[in-house]
């Protein structure tokens, strides 16, 4: 029989329900109710907000860096981009296997590991800044988003399933917005410790902030390496009772879910990444590229305030509506930005980023539900579908090539349509039937 703490309670029923899909007795059941009730997960989820800002720490330094190699080794803009692409990249080829990893270890385990991994990957910036290598330095890149693909799948479905079922988009949300904390503060750092002491012949200047981030990851891994966790998401079957055969792939909630962070990510990415050359449009603000690099705080301190109140809203309404009323929110800014001039226009795509808030979140947490013992598997797939991030803002560097640049957020639009149309989906009153649907063989 599956140990108490494997145990998730869906509480509206009554009935003991394991991560991983396992069985128990009813007599189980009651005891793993009484266990779970008698658990304090504050901690936990204390502690695992941490890890949500350290990674979006993390991702966002890649902005400062890009200006930095690029000036470094004097790179053109697809060589520079080539950082997204490595990092994103780790996403596309790492959550498949880190899924499978954490189904056997455990999500304590996948997170302890993925710091371990992610520490590696920011000690591998001092030789390649030593060496002067700029393909060290996407090798580096490449080992540290390894790591943290891995942290992002122990630790989205670890707090998803801390705590009712209900509220686990609300849960995640408020982790993610600590992650938007991260991003905020990110480029202050970079800009102080890396842009600012950059000098014709300081190519060391980089190492400081990696030995820095290594030291405080290694010691996140020494902390989850001890702390008393509830011991989730490992495959455990004792004596001769087998796993249920099937994969995550046979739920259509996790797999249209899967082409909703694909396309969120992609338009999210691609909206930043055009951002700055957009407001610098003479029809648009006409700003100096300096300035319009400080406006970029309202788009990602929008998403983090979004964050922050939609975990609160969403107590109160069903997150898969607040999803769908977000997404043509988006929408209606993001045709704004493509048929007006001025101002209005400028105002419209910064508020986007308050609209983006819970849409990450929200789409993660609804994907997984009911996925019982393919949860791991799920939250790879997820993972995976991060390399948008990577593929859509190309096809939208494209269409602003051919038909200019306003017109290119034609892409976003139809992302965020995609989006409304999941939320919508998963809104409906058949939403439980098709949580737990199995697309047939």
């Amino acid at each position: 029989m599956a140990v108490p703490e494997q145990a998730i309670l869906n509480e509206s029923a009554g009935k003991g329900q394991l991560i991983e899909g396992q069985t128990f007795s009813l007599g189980n059941a009651q005891n793993s109710a009484n266990s779970l009730e008698d658990k304090n997960y504050k901690f936990a989820l204390r502690s695992l907000i941490a890890l949500f800002f350290m990674w979006g720490f993390i991702t966002c330094l890649n902005d400062i860096l890009i200006p930095y190699l690029k000036g470094l080794f004097a790179l053109n803009y697809t060589q520079v981009m080539l950082v997204q692409f490595c990092f994103f990249g780790a996403y596309f080829i790492s959550s498949i296997p880190a899924g499978k990893l954490v189904s056997k270890i455990g999500f304590q385990k996948g997170i302890v590991t993925g710091l371990l991994i992610a520490c590696l990957g920011c000690l591998l910036f001092y030789p390649a800044a030593s060496y002067s290598s700029y393909n060290f330095f996407l090798g580096a890149l490449f080992v540290l988003a390894t790591g943290v693909t891995l942290l992002q799948v122990s630790a989205n479905p670890f707090v998803s399933v801390l705590g009712a079922e209900k509220t686990a988009s609300s849960r995640l949300t408020l982790s993610q917005a600590f992650n938007s904390l991260g991003t905020t503060l990110a480029p202050f750092f970079g800009s102080w410790l890396i842009l600012s002491s950059i000098t014709e012949n300081d190519i060391l200047a980089i190492q400081i902030p990696y030995l820095l981030l290594a030291g405080v990851l290694f010691c996140l891994a020494v902390i989850f390496s001890f702390i008393n966790l509830p011991k989730l998401g490992a495959n455990n079957v004792d004596g001769d009772q087998k796993q249920s055969e099937g994969s995550a792939w046979q739920f259509p909630k996790l797999t249209l879910g899967a082409v909703g962070i694909f396309v969120y990510v992609g338009a999210e990415v691609g909206i930043g990444s055009f951002l700055i050359s957009f407001l610098s449009m003479d029809s648009i603000a006409g700003l100096e590229e300096s300035q319009a690099a400080n406006y970029i705080a309202y788009y990602f301190g929008g998403a983090m305030v979004g964050r922050f109140i939609g975990a609160a809203v969403m107590q109160k309404i069903s997150a898969a509506k607040l999803l769908s009323f977000n997404a043509m929110c988006a929408v209606l800014l993001l045709l704004c930005v493509m048929f007006s001039t001025g101002y209005l226009a400028m105002w419209a795509i910064l508020l986007v980023g308050l609209c983006n808030s819970i849409m990450f979140p929200t789409i993660f947490s609804l994907a997984i539900t009911g996925l019982k013992k393919h949860t791991s598997q799920g939250s790879g797939i997820l993972c995976l579908a991060i390399v948008g991030g990577a593929i859509l803002p190309l096809i939208q560097g494209s269409i602003a090539d051919a038909i200019g640049l306003q017109y290119a957020f034609v892409v976003p639009v139809l992302c965020f349509v995609y989006i409304a149309f999941y939320g919508i989906y998963c809104a409906t009153p058949s939403d439980k039937l098709a949580a737990n649907a199995v697309i047939p063989k």
